[in-house]
């Protein structure tokens, strides 16, 4: 599985990072960081978070 995040879209609301927090977290600023490539075990976790994304900027590949 890969995670795409739109970085245009994204304004860092963090919702994803508490539906999967062992892929998203934010930075020392603020902002988004991810795992790109999270073991396939976190699927359920991490399309709740793209769900979950008010700006819809989370995409699934794989």
């Amino acid at each position: 599985m890969k995670v795409v995040v739109d970085t245009n879209k994204c304004q860092d609301h963090g919702q994803c990072v508490f539906a999967a927090p062992d892929v998203f977290s934010m930075d020392d600023d603020g902002h988004l960081v991810y795992v790109s490539d999270p073991d396939d075990a976190l699927r359920d976790e991490v399309e709740e978070a793209a769900d979950v994304c008010p700006l819809q900027a989370i995409r699934i590949e794989g």
